[in-house]
């Protein structure tokens, strides 16, 4: 009989596809035999795994009250302790169950393919070996947020299932998995990539429907395998100088090379089906998040030296809007003024700040329920080519293009701040791939801590003053104390979940210990 920790775990990994699907719009039930248990098609699996995955990554808890915040795209005007770095351990457990079960998930898609008895039953949903690469990818992008939040952690490799330090995914031969180190993960998650790519027949379909992203084009799939491979590459490169053959092999692959590739998990207006940061306001009523002061600033011009950004008004809504006169429709505004943004940081709720029409609404653009949440797209390739070519200003200017005609920019607004642009530089390029980050503020945040921008002149950091737009009253932005630490930078990482303490002491003990103690303040392996 299995210990509780044992079958603890086996709950925190496993989420059966039919449980997982079950709220799906499109779940079809195949019978095998009418005494046999059902068997849950390959493409529900898919559209139920990426549904729960973006929708518990890009929600009110795990994007919106840490890393959109951190990195000063949002700002709350209750609940301050989000911001000022003290987040509750709920956050990251709910956050770790979350990623384990979609990962969980995207294997049982790669056992059914591979499944002798189900395997011809499967095939009807498309190109086995397709759907196989594409489970691949997606476990990839899910190891990687996994990875890049916590540093080592419990990982599965499909190509290298024999490696003992792989251990996830498997309760029933380990049932307290240990912890793969960074280094060995980040290594297996390039080969998985560069595997999957290869491994796409671009002739065959990927899934023939419930795929909310490619929609079963198997050739966007493989683009976004070498996409992904070449942020995560460029990521390590500099601890990691096996990373440059990966970044030129991905490129020679094929990346994306417009707006047409970008890896987008599309929604419906149907409330389950809408876009999760739209139901944390209109279905949970969670009116805690605004445009951050920090970036209305930098939109506006009044930090780096890039001039009024036409994307401004695709972000904020204008100054002076009551909840039912945003809701029923707004005019963008020229007048600058009517672009504040909430103080990021403040030591208290301030009442003035708690009163919408002293504020901006994010953008109706922003809050809408079909809005498609960016897994990457197009504009970050560009960033990444122009530092690789050292700071190129053809792909700098690629990349600021690309997100704003993703944005809807007008031609005219596009080119004229494309041709006022500062020189291409370590530091504009960067800071305008933060800009484009905005839709991706996880991967924002992986790029502050690879590269220290956007730097101090663009954020508030901790012991720094800033000022009250109302009133020009000074305030200091002073962190809380998280775990045992009051950081003095953005957070390094995440803590591991208090759960781990408990239900696998030895493994967390040995994955802490050797980045010096589980605390938001221990470097990752990738890190500056």
């Amino acid at each position: 009989m299995k210990n509780i920790k044992a079958l603890f775990w086996s709950s925190v990994l496993t989420l059966s596809a039919a449980t997982m699907t079950s709220c799906t719009k499109d779940l079809t039930e195949i019978n095998i035999n009418p005494n046999a248990p059902e068997v849950v098609p390959t493409y529900s699996i898919f559209n139920g795994a990426n549904r729960y995955l973006i929708n518990f990554t890009r929600d009110g808890w795990w994007m919106a009250r840490m890393t959109m915040p951190w990195m000063q795209y949002s700002a709350q005007n209750n609940y301050l302790d989000e911001d000022k770095y003290r987040y509750r351990d709920v956050q990251t457990d709910n956050g770790w169950i979350y990623l384990y079960r979609s990962a969980n998930n995207y294997k049982d898609i790669i056992d059914l393919c591979e499944d002798p008895d189900l395997s011809e039953q499967m095939s009807v949903y498309g190109d086995l070996e397709n759907q196989i690469a594409i489970a691949r990818i997606m476990l990839a992008y899910t190891f990687d947020n996994l990875v890049t939040h916590f540093g080592s952690v419990p990982y599965w490799s499909y190509g290298d299932q024999q490696n003992p330090n792989f251990q996830a995914l498997n309760v029933d031969q380990y049932s307290l998995p240990i912890y793969a180190p960074e280094q060995e993960i980040y290594v297996d998650l390039l080969k998985e990539l560069r595997e999957a790519a290869t491994q796409i027949n671009v002739d065959g379909s990927g899934f023939n429907q419930g795929d909310n992203i490619y929609a079963g084009d198997a050739t966007k799939w493989k683009r976004f395998a070498n996409s992904l491979r070449l942020r995560i590459a460029n990521r390590i490169k500099h601890v990691y100088p096996s990373a440059t053959a990966e970044i030129n092999d991905a490129i020679a692959s094929g990346v994306f090379t417009s707006n047409d590739d970008n890896a987008v998990h599309n929604f419906n207006t149907i409330d389950v089906e809408a876009n999760p940061f739209w139901r944390t306001f209109y279905v949970d009523n969670r009116t805690d998040f605004w445009p951050n002061r920090t970036f209305v600033q930098l939109l506006k011009g009044q930090t780096g030296n890039f001039g009024i950004d036409p994307r401004l008004q695709k972000i904020a809504a204008p100054t002076g809007l009551t909840f039912p006169q945003y809701n029923a429709g707004y005019s963008d505004s020229e007048n600058l003024a009517d672009y504040i943004g909430v103080p990021y940081g403040l030591p208290d709720v301030e009442t003035y700040y708690e009163n919408p029409v002293n504020i901006n609404f994010f953008s109706r653009d922003i809050l809408s329920p079909n809005r498609g949440e960016i897994l990457m797209e197009y504009a970050e390739v560009e960033f990444i080519l122009s530092e690789l070519n050292s700071w190129s200003q053809e792909h700098y200017e690629n990349g600021v293009r690309a997100s704003m005609q993703r944005l809807n920019v007008s031609t005219s607004s596009v080119e004229s701040f494309v041709a006022n642009l500062p020189a291409a530089s370590e530091r504009t390029v960067l800071t305008q791939k933060y800009v484009t980050l905005f839709f991706n503020p996880d991967e924002a945040w992986n790029e502050y801590r690879r590269t220290g921008y956007p730097d101090t002149e663009i954020l508030l950091m901790p012991r720094e003053t800033a000022t009250r737009p109302h009133d020009g009253s000074e305030y200091t932005f002073t962190p809380l104390q998280s775990g045992n630490v009051t950081a003095t930078d953005i957070p390094a990482r995440l803590r591991y979940p208090v759960t781990q303490q408990t239900l696998n002491p030895i493994n967390w003990g040995a994955a802490a210990n050797a980045i010096g103690g589980d605390q938001i303040d221990r470097k990752l392996w990738f890190a500056k």
